[in-house]
Parts: C-alpha cells; structure tokens; sequence
C-alpha cells in the first residue's frame, strides 16, 4: 500500500495486488466485492458503479495499453454536512484496474479517518485471506 500525491495535489491511496495475490479474477468480481463492504458497513451507502473504460473507449479517450479493465464503484460515508465545502470531497470512489497480471486499487484520502480506515481495510483485504 503506497500513500501519495496523485499530480502533486490529490492524497491518494494506491494498493498494487498481484493476481496471484487475490481469489478475485475480474475487476467486477472486485467491485461486487466493495459493494458487500460497503452494505455491510453502517452510514455507508452505496450510489453506483462507472464503468471507466467503456465510458473512455465510447468516447474515443486514450488508454493507457497496459489498462484491460477500469471501474470505478461510487458511495458515500457522509456522517454530517458541517459545511458546503465538504461536498467537494464526496461522495467517495474507488477505483479498480485491470492491469494483466495485477490489479491496482486507488482511492482519494478521505478527510474523515474513520473512512479512511474502511477504505484501506478493504482494499488490504483482498489480499488472499
């Protein structure tokens, strides 16, 4: 699991898993996978999966040749509305690449450590287990 910053600004949380590493075989199986995380984990809730690269190839966007599969899976762990500006950071996604050989799991830090947390337990955890 590595923490950085995506463009120089964006915190981000990139977990690299080896196919070999995971029980998992497709990014949909992993995105089913989130979606269970997230309707088992209470004041979460579920908004949508994206699919990012059906959505880059209809439009004739550039993908990078090593990306087979690209999803991202929508929700959201708002507790509270303290102010407007939190809406800029929500809801949460994570996103999902198909890379061949591995997967490569990223998702924006969130301001609120508990979902941080979750996010990062998630994700560690399809790591064979």
């Amino acid at each position: 699991m590595k923490q950085l910053h995506f463009q120089e600004k964006y915190p981000i949380t990139v977990v690299d898993i080896a196919k070999s590493e995971t029980r998992y075989d497709s990014v949909a199986a992993i995105a089913d996978y989130f979606k269970d995380c997230i309707a088992n984990t209470p004041r979460v809730s579920y908004i949508g999966t994206f699919d990012h690269f059906a959505h880059t190839q209809a439009i004739g966007g550039e993908i990078a040749p090593d990306i087979r599969a690209a999803t991202n899976v929508l929700f959201c762990f708002g507790h509270a509305l303290p102010n407007p500006q939190v809406l800029a950071v929500r809801p949460r996604s994570i996103g999902i690449a198909d890379l061949g050989s591995h997967f490569v799991i990223t998702f924006m830090d969130a301001p609120m450590k508990p979902a941080n947390d979750a996010m990062q337990a998630w994700a560690l955890a399809l790591k064979n287990a």
